[in-house]
């Protein structure tokens, strides 16, 4: 970040100008002054904020406060699909120190309030998706039309921010306390869920709704009648004896999401305590100031860093997988194939028909479970179309296109087949030669396995080049993450036919090798092993528990266990023991959890089963600090092994399957930058992972 006379600049910036308009409307007495904000790009590149285009916001005003005679009032809108998304995040690794910072977040204060201070009605016409400082310009204006196809929402706390341009005063003390709350942290911390224009608008959040065909036109014509009176808008008053309970509830959302360890999620939730206040004069200028002391201490902070580095990973290097084969090798795929018409099974069939659109046919043993797993599609469909999300004549299109049979014949025409049958690699074996027999040269086969060999699976082939992994993780429409695996044999053809179908399903593609586990599997496993470990030899559940909250993790270990089922988790556990038994053991108390059938270690919230304390009754317990330590420190042996052996291009590759296959937490880093800033990383392995200024402050 350079000055400039005092100003602060970003290098690089793409700078947002804002045109000025003076438009002269029927039924309106003096002139109206449109501001179009927009970078110059197409809606592939939003509008943001850094201080280039926060100056030509300023100046704009400038021109209006100028011009004469005064305009009747002011508008701001956005380029075709895009209001605006808030501040410039690419320049934030060139501010260097806190006064940059700072001033970054009084600028963005003093040029919107302009808007709010306004003399002149000021009116937001959000156009388009608008996030972050988008919607806080938004919120600053004293009307708001919203276009049916926008979306709004406040992504800061799950970055590791705060809105800090005046969200977190201004939006409680619009819509109320609880829906403040859920917009800004409960939504955030949900892998930044967005808020749809009809939602926004029921909240209160915009004051009107129009379609996106003539939005424009709709909204001046709008702010025409409200300007005369003929519309009024009303806002209920805001209920301040509900905030101390809504704050609570937020306090508890985030204890529950990120341990208390997300600085934005915990600062977002003091910033809303102080919004009680109001937002007149001296109560939102001191509401303002400590939105400017949280920004500026969160932008130099190693967990901001960390999180624009993982925003950085599935933004960009997720787009361009580091290693794939050329794209213009990839075969055409006009029918998919699935073995196995199971839950994991049928979810992949309605990903491959949802997003291909293209005939898929799923087989099994008997007629039952086939007819079982093309009704589950046909159910998921129904959904859809229930929601709005297909009209009829789609859903009885991509109906038609899932069929199911008891013969493999009918992959005789499928450029793809995936199996996803039991574990056990004859039985995988096994399919692949019957599947082998019946398919083209060309057709690619594919194994979701979890944790066997992709290369041996393909050995008994004639064609074992044609074989890849496409290891997707449950639920398969939910989580983002496709490890590709690339085995001994794999052809660049096949390969790339993989990425390219990933990429069509609207999955981030990170290419691994064929190694025991592959990525996330491999260090989950290692990390639960460490924990149950500690809990076998006598630490309290509820210790080993809290030990990683440190991580603000989604989940803690125990939860994890019983969300990937115990009998999954064993089975990996076992064939990572087979792999590395001196790195992976394989608990008694795991298996009794198998064995007794449970589906968790717990008989209610926090009791462990009765049932299951004589397997966790060792005699020496561990310390929160010492659990912590280990798990740790097993996580930075295990990535640092995982590096040497090859089986991703690059430690930002874990970074990112941790991040998209594990929901861990920007703000953390993936994983590899929190090793680097707790100095893990040097003890355990003699230096970091990352080079310093990568996911942390300049070195």
């Amino acid at each position: 970040m350079t000055s400039t006379q005092g100003k602060a600049t970003f290098e690089n910036e793409v700078v947002t100008e804002a045109k000025v308009r003076y438009l002269s409307l029927p039924g309106l007495s003096g002139e109206f002054a449109l501001i179009t904000i927009d970078n110059g790009h197409d809606h592939t590149r939003p509008s943001t904020f850094g201080p280039g285009g926060l100056a030509s916001l300023d100046a704009a005003l400038d021109e209006i406060a100028a011009h004469s005679p005064a305009p009747a009032a002011i508008g701001v809108t956005g380029k075709p699909f895009i209001f605006a998304v808030g501040a410039d995040l690419s320049g934030v690794p060139s501010v260097t120190d806190a006064s940059a910072a700072r001033e970054i977040a009084e600028t963005g204060h003093r040029v919107f309030r302009r808007l709010k201070d306004s003399s002149v009605p000021t009116f937001a016409f959000v156009n388009g998706v608008a996030l972050g400082g988008g919607l806080e310009l938004a919120l600053h204006c004293h009307y708001r039309t919203i276009s049916g196809g926008a979306a709004v929402a406040f992504p800061e706390a799950f970055l590791g921010l705060v809105p800090g341009w005046g969200g977190t005063q201004l939006l409680p003390n619009l819509i109320g306390i609880d829906a403040a709350v859920t917009v800004i942290v409960e939504n955030a911390l949900a892998q930044n869920k967005m808020t749809p224009a009809p939602k926004a608008a029921k909240l209160g959040i915009a004051d009107a709704l129009f379609e996106p065909a003539d939005f424009l036109e709709r909204s001046l014509e709008w702010a025409v009648s409200v300007l005369g009176g003929s519309v009024t808008v009303d806002r209920p008053e805001v209920d301040r004896a509900a905030w101390d309970e809504a704050i609570t509830r937020a306090r508890g959302v985030v204890a529950a999401r990120t341990r208390n360890a997300s600085p934005g999620a915990v600062r977002s939730v003091d910033l809303l305590e102080l919004a009680k206040a109001g937002v007149e004069g001296e109560a939102f200028t001191a509401g303002t100031a400590a939105e400017d002391d949280a920004l500026t201490e969160l932008l130099m902070s190693d967990p901001l860093r960390a999180s624009l580095y993982s925003f950085d990973l599935v933004n960009k290097r997720a787009k361009r997988p580091a290693g794939a084969p050329d794209k213009s090798l990839a075969r055409k795929v006009t029918k998919v194939g699935v073995v196995g018409a199971g839950l994991m099974a049928s979810q992949l069939a309605m990903l491959f028909v949802r997003q291909l659109k293209v005939p898929v046919v799923l087989t099994d043993i008997d007629q039952a479970r086939v007819d079982k797993g093309v009704a589950y599609v046909h159910g998921e469909l129904d959904k859809l179309a229930l929601r709005g999300r297909l009209n009829q004549d789609k859903l009885n299109q991509l109906k038609a296109l899932v069929t199911g049979s008891l013969s493999k014949d009918v992959f005789a025409d499928a450029d793809l087949v995936i199996e996803a049958v039991f574990e056990e690699m004859s039985v995988k074996q096994q399919v692949f030669r019957e599947v082998e027999a019946i398919v083209s040269p060309e057709c690619v086969l594919a194994t979701n396995t979890s944790a066997l060999s992709v290369t041996e699976m393909a050995s008994k082939l004639e064609h074992p080049e044609r074989v890849v992994g496409l290891h997707f993780f449950n639920p398969v429409a939910v989580l983002p993450l496709l490890e590709v695996v690339r085995a001994e044999q794999t052809d660049d053809a096949s390969l790339a036919t993989a990425f390219a179908v990933g990429k069509s399903l609207k999955k981030s593609c990170v290419l691994v090798a064929d190694a025991p586990a592959f990525v996330v599997n491999r260090l989950l496993t290692r990390f639960l092993g460490e924990v149950t470990a500690a809990v076998e030899q006598g630490t309290p559940v509820e210790v080993a528990e809290r030990a990683l909250d440190p991580l603000g993790l989604p989940m803690t270990p125990f939860e994890l266990l019983s969300l990937v089922g115990p009998a999954v988790a064993l089975h990996v556990a076992e064939r990572m023991h087979e792999a590395f038994p001196d790195r992976f053991a394989v608990g008694e108390g795991l298996r009794k959890v198998v064995e007794l059938g449970k589906a968790s270690v717990f008989s209610e919230p926090g009791v462990v089963d009765p049932e299951l304390v004589d397997a966790f009754a060792g005699d020496s317990p561990l310390t929160e600090q010492q659990v912590h330590d280990r798990a740790v420190e097993a996580l930075a042996q295990e990535i640092r092994l995982m590096l040497d052996e090859g089986v991703v291009q690059a430690a930002q590759d874990i970074d990112l399957c941790m991040i998209l296959g594990a929901g861990w937490p920007f703000w953390l880093g993936g994983i590899t930058a929190y090793l680097d800033r707790t100095g893990v990383s040097e003890r355990v392995t003699g230096s970091r992972f990352l080079p310093k200024g990568v996911a942390s402050l300049p070195a």
